[in-house]
This record gives structure tokens, C-alpha cells and sequence, in this order.
């Protein structure tokens, strides 16, 4: 048997899936964190009628009608061609919207069962449906659910044999008419004055009074980073570097015999004797102090508040203030949730760009945030390397992407054919994040960063002693001066550092640390890592969500901005 969940964004589908599968996907509280369809077995049980069989379920993509205008929305189109049967997940605290999609489900004439989800939010704001009417009216079973607790969800199962085609009818013109009916019919709204959370909520929203909020949380989310990731780096990563895994590398290195070929592969180069774990540049020395020591404790923090603000339902707000903004970029407000994403990973950031509705947007979302949003990983880097000159470094170089991505944003609008759509959001209402949930989604984060993130970094420094040892860099660099030297004012050296780029950004950040550049140097390099290319996981992202005509184009458009932005850069702070 396959199970499709089906109903609008944001009602809680992919919670209803764990709770049903044990499957474990990332929840948020905006619409559209499902983009694709995830796939998962429940096991019926016995003890609730069943003969031991398993079902497969569908977390479709979440949908306002089966009309699509998204390709999120058509995955989920063609994924109701497939089912056995839908349970379609509804919002109790919505009941009239969500009931549009039911009614143009009941005339697929599959068998549904209908789950009223958030069915404890509609009590606390004073909404009660009569289940039986409503039963009543659409003739399939309906089952008041909770599934962040798990209410509900032993009927749900047990009465997932009794799912039916329904006769009810309609003329497809009388749809909303009949919508209203129904609702007429089984809920009762009972009057409550504001609450202070709802106060919130409108003055998140309004212009006046929503930016200088937003403008709050954006500093004290990166306040909060900066002090959790320090935090972490000083009294947790670096002790066990430094007074528990540095003696064990200096007797692996007495092991080994200083200078060979090994010894400088796995452990790098000693300095007086010691470990240097931010120059050694051996796969035990810096490739694991990269990922875990310097970049990992602002990677956690990230997400950590990342998490409390998609759960919070603060995201969808934003999106809302900054749409304005967005539109002359060629875009709406929803691209400010996978630029956010990217700030943490680009990977999953491109990926989200799949709420955007059309090519074009998707396009320009992608490249922007490829050559204009520093991912934490390199962040984190990027503050070790410039993070010495203060304010004024920081300053030039995350300035200078700001107006990349303004820029850029701006031409690529003009350029590329179409207009951007108009924002429709659904704003949910304020909730206090799940701690189970929030764990569960930072760790599933966590996890995956560094599932994905270490093979890589390895792999970047493997080769960056390869060919420094075989001294493929010298050939390199001679050949690529004048534009290294001459346009960005670069010394050679710095173009192993440029290559390995592709592999991963933070590596190649870590090799310019011992370069002793200059501080215009230090600014250009960091400037032109950050732009010129993305690291090859998310260029493969790109590839898949872009094509490879659409990819092309923006490697073009990157390594154009990346001469122009780090020419002038060169240029105008080059004698200071």
C-alpha cells in the first residue's frame, strides 16, 4: 500500500511523517520546507486490526490547490497519479482554506482520510469544529491530531483501513461556495481579546515598527554566534587539541620519522618542534582542527538559532518586510529563508530555492548566493584570516559582498528574461519551538554537515601537500601571474590556495593564513575566495537545480564579477 500525505504548506505533514514512519525530516514553521518528496515504511500493527503488513508513505510537497504554479507543487501533482490512498493533513486553526484542496481531492475519487492537525492551537484560540458534522459532510473519516505529541495518532492508523471515495459533489465553480458551507456548518469561533504573542505578531509585520525588530535580531543572532562559537573554540576545541590530541600527533611523528613524505601527508610540517594546527596542513593536524576546532562550534551556533527562528515563525515575517527589497533584486521576500540557509551551508541554501516559483528566480536566487553569502564554514575562516585587522577588515570584506549581492542582484534582474512573482505567504502564528524537535532538526544539521563537509576538507588537503610536494603550485603559479600578481595583486603562492578553492573554501582560506599577506592582500584574497566560485558540492547542487545551460551561465557571471570586484578592490586599497 502507498500513503500520500497531502495537504497545504505549513500545516505539519512532515511531523505527521515522522510520527508515522520514524523517519526523521527538518520541520520549520514557514511554508515550503518540503521541496521534494521524502519516502518512509509504517509498519501496521496487529494489535490495531492489521495483519503485520508495512505501508510505504509520500511526504508530498506541501500545496494550496491542485492548480500548481511551482515546481514544488507539481511534484506533488504528480505524485497523487501514484497513491493508494491520501491521508490529507488539514489545519484545524484554518479550517476554510485548507478545506479547498480537500474538496478538489474527494472529486480524484481515491480513498482519504482526513487528519485536522494543530487540533490543540484551535482549542487555545478558541476554535471547535464538530467532527462528526463534518464527517458527515465529506463522507470520508476525520481525526483530530497533535503531531508534535502524538495525540490522535493511534486512531489515525487504526482507521486508515476505513479510508473511502467519497460522492460528494460539486460544480467546480461553487468550490469556495461550498467551502464556506462546510464551515458554516462544523466550526464555532468563540470571541477572546489579543494576547501579547499576537501583539507581537503585528508588529513584526508593520514597516515601522517590524525593521528596527528585525534589525535587533539580526544583531543579536550574530552576537550570539560570535559568543557560542568563541566560546566553544576557547574552553572546549582548543584545550582538547592542544593538551589532549597534540601529544598523541608528536608521538605518531617520532613514530613516522620527521620529513618524509607520510610524515608530511598525515601530520604536516612541526614547527620548532610542535604542532601548529593552523599551519602544519596535515590531514590529523589542520584538515581535523578545520573542521572540528575552528569551524564546526559556529556551524552549531548558527543552526542553533537558525532553528529557534524557522520554528519561531519569525522567518515568514521577514520575508514580508525585505519583499520590496527582494523585488528589485529580481526576486520576492520567500528568497530571504534559503539566503539564510546559505549563511549556515549553501548546499541546502540552493536547495530551498525551490519555494521560488519560476527558472528565473531560482536562478538568480542561486547565483547570487553562490558568489555573495559566505557560507559558516568559510565565515568562520574568513574571521581567522582578516579577523586581526578588526572592525576595518571585517568591515571591507562582508561590505564588499553586501554590495555584490546588491549589485548583482540589480543586473541580473535587467538582464535575465521573465519578472519576479508576487510574494503569497501564509504567516503562521508565533510558537514556542519543540525542544525535542529543535534538537532533533540541529543534530540531523549537524550531522550532515559534517557527513558532507570532511571528505572534502580531507581530500582538499591531501592534495594541497601533493602538489606542493611534487611542486605542481610553482608551475601553476608561473602561469597564472599575471593575472594572480597583476590584476589582484597577489603573490604566487597564493594561487594553491585559489585552486583548492573548488574543494572547500575554509581550506583554502587556512592556506593563505601563512602567507604573511598584506592587509590590502589579506582583504583582495578573501574578497575573491568568497566569489569566484562555489566549493564543488554546491556546484553540483547547481548543476542538478540549474542545468547545465543555466550553471554555465552563472560560472560566467562569476568569474567576470570575481576580476571586476577584485581588480577594484586592488586597485582603490592596494597602496594602503
Amino acid at each position: 500500500m502507498k500513503i500520500l500525505l497531502m495537504g497545504n504548506p505549513n500545516v505539519g505533514k512532515s511531523v505527521v511523517f515522522s510520527r508515522l514512519t520514524g523517519v526523521h525530516v527538518i520541520t520549520s514553521n514557514y511554508p515550503g520546507t518540503t521541496v521534494e518528496f521524502t519516502k518512509g515504511v509504517m509498519h501496521l500493527p496487529e494489535e490495531l486490526g492489521f495483519s503485520g503488513e508495512t505501508a510505504e508513505v509520500i511526504d508530498v510537497p506541501g500545496v494550496y490547490s491542485l492548480e500548481p504554479i511551482s515546481r514544488a507543487e507539481e511534484v506533488a501533482i504528480e505524485m497523487l497519479k501514484e497513491g493508494d490512498m491520501v491521508i490529507n493533513v488539514v489545519n484545524a486553526t484554518n479550517l476554510e482554506r485548507s478545506l479547498n484542496l480537500t474538496l478538489q481531492l474527494l472529486k480524484k475519487r481515491i480513498p482519504i482520510i482526513v487528519a485536522l492537525n494543530l487540533w490543540d492551537e484551535a482549542q487555545h484560540t478558541g476554535i471547535k469544529i464538530n467532527v462528526e458534522k463534518l464527517e458527515q459532510s465529506l463522507g470520508v473519516p476525520c481525526i483530530p491530531t497533535c503531531a508534535i505529541t502524538g495525540e490522535g495518532f493511534k486512531e489515525l492508523v487504526s482507521k486508515i483501513k476505513e479510508a473511502k471515495i467519497a460522492e460528494y459533489d460539486y460544480e467546480e465553480v461553487e468550490r469556495w461556495h461550498e467551502v464556506g458551507n462546510i464551515t458554516a456548518r462544523v466550526e464555532e469561533i468563540s470571541h477572546r481579546h489579543h494576547m501579547f504573542r499576537e501583539r507581537l505578531q503585528d508588529a513584526s509585520i508593520s514597516f515601522w515598527t517590524g525593521i528596527p525588530i528585525a534589525l535587533i535580531v539580526l544583531f543579536a543572532t550574530f552576537q550570539i554566534i560570535r559568543f557560542i562559537g568563541e566560546g566553544l573554540i576557547g574552553y572546549v576545541c582548543e584545550p582538547f587539541f592542544e593538551n589532549l590530541w597534540a601529544p598523541l600527533i608528536l608521538k605518531l611523528s617520532n613514530i613516522l620519522g620527521g620529513d618524509r613524505f607520510i610524515h608530511n601527508i598525515l601530520i604536516g610540517r612541526l614547527a620548532d618542534g610542535k604542532v601548529d594546527f593552523g599551519e602544519s596542513f596535515g590531514l590529523l593536524t589542520t584538515g581535523l582542527y578545520v573542521e572540528f576546532g575552528a569551524v564546526l562550534p559556529y556551524v552549531f551556533a548558527f543552526y542553533l538559532i537558525l532553528s529557534f527562528l524557522e520554528d519561531s515563525g519569525y522567518l515568514p515575517r521577514l520575508a514580508v518586510l525585505v519583499d520590496n527589497i527582494m523585488h528589485r533584486l529580481g526576486l520576492h521576500g520567500m528568497a530571504i529563508i534559503p539566503m539564510m540557509l546559505g549563511f549556515g551551508c549553501n548546499v541546502p541554501g540552493v536547495l530551498a530555492t525551490r519555494i521560488m516559483e519560476t527558472k528565473r528566480e531560482r536562478f538568480i536566487a542561486a547565483t547570487l548566493m553562490a558568489i555573495a553569502i559566505p557560507c559558516m564554514a568559510k565565515t568562520a575562516m574568513l574571521i581567522g584570516l582578516i579577523g586581526k585587522y578588526g572592525a576595518l577588515g571585517l568591515g571591507i570584506v562582508f561590505g564588499t559582498l553586501f554590495i555584490v549581492l546588491i549589485i548583482s542582484g540589480v543586473f541580473l534582474n535587467k538582464i535575465t528574461k521573465g519578472e519576479s512573482m508576487e510574494i503569497f505567504l501564509e504567516i503562521p502564528p508565533y510558537r514556542f519551538p519543540y525542544f525535542r524537535l529543535l534538537v532533533k532538526k540541529i543534530w540531523m544539521r549537524i550531522w550532515w554537515f559534517i557527513r558532507e563537509a570532511t571528505p572534502w576538507l580531507l581530500l582538499g588537503v591531501l592534495i594541497a601537500n601533493i602538489l606542493y610536494a611534487f611542486r605542481i603550485i610553482d608551475v601553476v603559479g608561473n602561469f597564472t601571474a599575471p593575472l594572480i600578481s597583476g590584476v589582484f595583486g597577489l603573490p604566487e603562492e597564493a594561487v594553491g590556495a585559489l585552486l583548492l578553492g573548488f574543494l572547500r573554501k575554509d581550506v583554502a582560506v587556512g592556506m593563505l593564513i601563512p602567507l604573511n599577506l598584506t592587509f590590502s592582500q589579506t582583504v583582495v584574497a578573501a574578497v575573491v575566495l568568497g566569489m569566484y566560485f562555489p566549493c564543488v558540492a554546491t556546484f553540483a547542487i547547481m548543476v542538478k537545480e540549474l542545468g547545465v545551460t543555466g550553471m554555465l551561465r552563472a560560472t560566467i557571471f562569476m568569474i567576470i564579477s570575481t576580476l571586476l570586484v577584485g581588480g577594484i578592490l586592488n586597485l582603490v586599497i592596494g597602496k594602503w
